[in-house]
């Protein structure tokens, strides 16, 4: 061997070794700046009124780098080719006590396509990771019910460290029911993750701790029911990226933002009968807290929200581009309730509370009829690119809902209130009812939000009068008409 081939091995042996070791040393520090960058990307605040979207961050359609490449950056042996069909229509795995062995995984291999995986957890949680390219169904031996979901246990599979619990392939379609999923320490990792795949859970659970989502479906369908997510993550519980979307009976809780909706063209996405629980302590730091943001992708989608209750966020639905109809739902403990940045909003027989603004728009058109607004000291706030219409509202509020007061007769001065752009303001105390679906899903105690003027149950039957300085004065010897004239006679 001569010395120039030599020196050239040596050479290329060095260069390996110095990108290994590379890859060894700078992931820690380039993670870390990675993740302040993307959290520094939504921790600007805003101010005021004026109304600025929310950080679009990196989930546009229109990238060519995927949020989640677990074949790229995660375990090697990932690959959607790796093996043959599996044979059994019925497959029963039993892992718990035994993490990380593998027995879950192979228990995949085994179920052909469009059989059922069966997990049982007695001992404790499976551990693994679900690579699924193939139809099949998956099932929690002793079913699950997310009312009681603390007290009874159920079959769980709670993913590695940093790694997903599921991802599924592209065109593969999977149901799941009766099952827990765990990620504890999830890291950038979503815990159900599909790529133009169409997932259907029913009776589950989320158990999610991490920077990233627990659900995130890049295309394809999400519908999930009966279910209960806690997401203790800065990231939405779930993100639907160019997916159509569907839950009934859903609950989550813990995120900093519940859901990140770019509806898919075509089908409508449907959120019914389901609950956003968010802090519960608007900031005015850190990322924005959004109960609902629904964005605009390449087709313009629609989204319908209807018997849905979004509390304990900075902005109740924030919508960008699309097209969203909201019905019999309910936005409390929130700065602003609904905020259209662009696109169209139909909102009806809805109740809004809002410490700020009910309904904020800054462009396109907004359709208001037959809701309540509660505590806000605005109820609509619409900008010059933006076009409201208005009618049939009723309004709770001590800012909005002080009258004026107006000279009858020798200083004798009446009450009115101005007529207020397709709303009008109650003066009875707020039900209570309507204080437990709201605010009350947080624990938060009653509020009477209603402006009560002093002496005017008295005045509206027809006795006494006001001051200029809105002060009752009683006077029961005149009635009526008669206490705004000389005329009348004494009371007997």
């Amino acid at each position: 061997m001569t010395d120039r081939p030599v020196r050239s091995l040596i050479t290329g042996l060095a260069v390996i070794a110095a990108a290994a070791l590379g890859g060894v040393l700078a992931p820690a520090s380039t993670a870390e700046a990675q993740v302040a960058a993307r959290v520094e990307s939504q921790t600007r605040p805003n101010f005021g009124i004026l109304l600025t979207p929310p950080t679009r961050g990196t989930r546009g359609r229109s990238s060519h780098h995927r949020r989640y490449d677990y074949r790229r950056d995660h375990r090697p042996d990932w690959r959607p080719e790796f093996r043959r069909d599996g044979t059994e229509e019925i497959v029963l795995v039993d892992c718990g006590g035994n993490p990380g062995s593998g027995a879950v995984e192979d228990a995949v291999r085994r179920v052909r396509p469009g059989g059922t995986l069966v997990i049982r957890s007695r001992a404790g949680a499976c551990v693994g990771w679900l690579n699924i390219d193939k139809p099949m169904t998956l099932i929690g031996e002793g079913g699950f019910d997310p009312r009681d979901w603390n007290r009874t246990p159920s079959a769980t599979l709670q993913a590695p460290d940093g790694l997903p619990c599921i991802t599924v392939a592209q065109g593969v379609r999977v149901e799941i029911r009766d099952m827990v999923f765990a990620s504890p320490k999830a890291g950038d990792a979503a815990c159900i993750v599909g790529y133009g795949a169409e997932i259907v859970m029913n009776r589950v659970g989320f158990r999610h701790a991490g920077d990233e989502a627990a659900i995130y479906a890049d295309g394809g369908l999400i519908d999930i029911r009966n279910a209960i997510i806690d997401a203790q993550t800065i990231a939405p519980a779930i993100v639907a990226d160019g997916a159509v979307l569907t839950t009934y009976e859903l609950v989550v809780t813990g995120a900093q933002t519940g859901l990140e909706l770019i509806p898919g063209a075509g089908q409508t996405s449907r959120v019914s009968t389901s609950t956003f629980k968010g802090t519960g302590v608007p900031n005015s730091f850190g990322p924005r807290s959004i109960g609902m943001i629904i964005r605009s992708g390449r087709d313009y989608g629609r989204v319908e929200i209807e018997n849905t209750a979004i509390v304990g966020y900075v902005e109740g639905v924030a919508i960008e581009g699309a097209s969203v109809t909201m019905s019999d739902s309910r936005v409390g403990r929130s700065d602003k309730g609904v905020v259209l940045y662009n696109g169209e909003l139909r909102l009806t027989d809805s109740r809004i509370r809002a410490a700020g603004v009910g309904v904020a728009a800054a462009s396109g058109h907004a359709v208001i009829t037959n809701n309540v607004f509660a505590g806000v000291q605005q109820v609509i706030f619409a900008e010059s690119r933006a076009t409201v219409e208005a009618s049939g509202n009723r309004v709770w509020s001590q800012s909005v809902c002080r009258p004026s007061f107006r000279d009858r007769y020798r200083g004798r001065y009446e009450p009115y209130w101005d007529p207020g752009n397709g709303w009008t303001c109650v003066n009875s105390p707020y039900p209570r009812d309507w204080w437990d679906d709201e605010d009350g899903l947080l624990g938060l105690p009653y509020h009477d939000d209603s402006y009560r003027l002093d002496g005017y149950d008295s005045y509206r039957q027809g006795e006494g009068w006001y001051d200029q300085s809105g002060r009752y004065v009683t006077d029961d010897r005149y009635t009526g008409d008669d206490r705004w004239s000389r005329g009348g006679g004494w009371r007997r």
